[in-house]
């Protein structure tokens, strides 16, 4: 994961968590990098550069990227969703 770049996995996420708050609700444009979580009841928003976005690290050891905004240094886990379905792959079996 190391040679990826914080854009390119961010393109692949589903999740996120930011500083220990779980965000669903992210958009990254050509501009900036866009993320809202709630805190309780307090929504929290953050907006990064896309050059800040571009520089961000990955640490091997947390498993996590270190972006630094305006706002200060902020640790990032992207995350992809599971998916499963409800089809039964061994009913289908026991029919033939």
């Amino acid at each position: 994961m190391t040679a990826e770049k914080l854009p390119d996995v961010l393109a692949t996420s589903d999740m996120l968590e930011i500083d220990g708050l779980h965000a669903f609700d992210f958009t990254l444009n050509d501009e900036t990098l866009q993320i809202i979580a709630m805190d309780g009841r307090a929504e929290k928003r953050w907006s990064f550069s896309r050059q800040q976005v571009a520089t961000a690290t990955f640490d091997e050891t947390l498993q996590s990227w270190t972006l630094i905004g305006d706002s200060g240094e902020h640790r990032l886990v992207c995350m992809s969703a599971v998916t499963g379905n409800n089809n039964d792959e061994d009913e289908a079996d026991d029919d033939a």
